[in-house]
């Protein structure tokens, strides 16, 4: 294979590559959806900049397709601290808690509340 053949063939396998890495990494999309911590059982659901809080309070924070961050309300635990939670994956997110902001719990999708 002489080296024009070898550079060709080098960048179409790094083009495929690229391309299947993208296609992958788009199924952990967005983190909307409903949001469980299997620890404490509290729950959260996020639909765009809305989220129904742990506490139940519907409220408007930062969304950003893959994190998503809220001031907490003054009627919840650890009210004015600022919660920011960033998707791992397509069924992981992780949220640091309003004590420590240090750590992080992980919450993982669920259904929707029922009643």
């Amino acid at each position: 294979m002489n080296d024009r053949r070898k550079i060709n063939f080098a960048v179409a396998a790094a083009t495929f590559l690229l391309l299947v890495l993208l296609s992958s990494t788009a199924l952990a999309d967005a983190i909307d959806g409903n949001w469980c911590n299997e620890i404490n059982g509290r729950r959260l659901s996020i639909n765009g900049p809305e989220i129904v809080t742990p506490g139940g309070n519907r409220i408007t924070g930062n969304y950003g397709r893959h994190d998503f961050s809220y001031i907490v309300p003054k009627n919840e635990r650890g009210s004015g601290s600022t919660i920011t939670m960033i998707l791992q994956d397509e069924e992981t997110m992780l949220m640091n808690t309003p004590q420590d902001q240090k750590s992080a719990e992980i919450w993982r999708r669920c259904g929707p509340p029922t009643s």
